[in-house]
């Protein structure tokens, strides 16, 4: 007979059964504090259950006989995403090897995580807030905003790939006496393209999707076509342009999907 079990189970996540079981306690109490201390007024809950009613009661039929006012708004979107993802990727590319710690000295690579933890740090409607109250309302505010979240996206995801490469090519180059930039053009890029197409792809797609929230705080596309339906009380007319966005971006997510798995 052999001394291996004949089934096997799954070790705990925490082998001190101590520990485990007073780090399970301690996060229950956790959430328990949490759930009794935040501030909730369960009246306006209340209240809110009654306006929620009377939202989707006017929501229904959807109303889409002002189409063009929907196709001006996805247009917006479009050029606000295209522009968006050529100028933010194209920024990602320095920032991603300034961040690569395999080609960059390091105060340059303490600088280019600096960026992208900043660019990462605000969600995209706080910063289109401050552009918004910079710059003013429209698609010109919602430009940079987007440009500042694909660098924190795009950047970062380069950067990791960017040091995955295979080093033996670049000590080649090195051996070689090449300059810096040679080396960076023949030994890191032809290793990194793949990956930068895919994400050059999957970042036009994201930024659509991001165009629409943007605009709800009044930066441009279909998102502010959508907040000033809201604001017009035309639940029936926003109720058409939700499903519409869903349709857009349900379709837009399967074409970037099928580029990138034929691409990557």
């Amino acid at each position: 007979m052999s001394g291996h079990p004949e089934s096997w189970s799954r070790p705990p996540f925490i082998a001190n059964p101590w520990l485990r079981w007073a780090t399970y306690l301690g996060a229950a109490v956790y959430v328990l504090w949490i759930i009794t201390t935040i501030p909730i007024d369960w009246t306006r809950v209340v209240e809110g259950m009654d306006r929620a009613a009377r939202i989707f009661g006017g929501a229904f039929p959807p109303n889409f006989e002002r189409s063009g006012l929907l196709i001006d708004g996805f247009l917006e979107s479009i050029k606000i995403a295209i522009l968006v993802s050529a100028g933010g990727v194209g920024l990602s590319i320095p920032i991603a090897f300034m961040a690569a710690r395999n080609v960059a000295p390091l105060p340059i690579f303490y600088l280019g995580r600096a960026l992208i933890i900043l660019a990462r740090s605000f969600h995209p409607v706080i910063v289109a807030i401050i552009f918004v109250k910079a710059v003013g309302f429209g698609p010109f505010a919602g430009v940079p905003t987007l440009i500042v979240y694909s660098i924190g996206f795009a950047a970062k995801i380069l950067a990791e790939r960017i040091e995955e490469i295979d080093t033996g090519q670049v000590e080649a180059m090195r051996a070689a006496d090449a300059p810096f930039l040679p080396t960076l053009f023949y030994a890191v890029f032809p290793q990194i393209m793949p990956r930068q197409i895919g994400l050059t792809i999957y970042q036009l797609d994201s930024n659509l999707r991001a165009s629409a929230v943007v605009g709800i705080v009044d930066a441009g596309g279909i998102g502010a076509t959508l907040a000033n339906a809201f604001g017009r009380y035309d639940y029936d007319f926003a109720l058409a342009i939700t499903i519409v966005i869903v349709g857009v971006i349900l379709l837009s997510e399967g074409v970037s999907g099928y580029i990138r798995k034929h691409v990557g």
